[in-house]
């Protein structure tokens, strides 16, 4: 078993020009990458083995990141089945000089864990225990369900 808090992963990446489409903000195809990094490091520190992506559900952009900030991704685990991983995806827009932070991009996606044969293989149960699992994993139910 292992506890909600245990598979938050939180990871930066610069918006550089080579990550920017002509508006000079980050190319959303460069987010949904970094998120699906982030995520699949979430899923695979729960799980104990591999992940593959298995689906996107939903990908909200609410506002662009510039070059120069930061892409600040936080990835956690909410739900598991057999073998399937959902996690829950949150970028925010950071300025480094001034440390401001919002949220521009949400999502959720559903990871699945092989083994060496790249077959699905069993996961373990997620575990909630605290008042801030309990609230981040009711956080993540319902902005998947669109309630957010």
């Amino acid at each position: 078993m292992t506890d909600l808090i245990e598979t938050v992963v939180e990871n930066r990446e610069m918006v550089q020009p080579q990550h920017s489409n002509m508006l000079e903000v980050a190319h959303g195809g460069n987010v949904m990458k970094w998120m699906d990094e982030v995520g699949a490091m979430s899923a695979m520190r729960f799980a104990g083995e591999t992940c593959v992506t298995a689906r996107v559900n939903r990908m909200n952009f609410e506002r662009p990141i510039p070059v120069g900030d930061t892409a600040y991704i936080t990835a956690y685990v909410y739900e598991a089945g057999t073998s399937s991983v959902k996690v829950r995806l949150v970028t925010e827009r950071e300025d480094l000089r001034t440390r401001e932070r919002e949220k521009t991009t949400e999502s959720y996606f559903v990871y699945v864990a092989i083994d060496e044969d790249n077959t699905p293989t069993t996961v373990p149960e997620l575990t909630v225990s605290t008042d801030e699992e309990k609230r981040l994993q009711e956080e993540a139910i319902a902005g998947e369900n669109g309630e957010s």
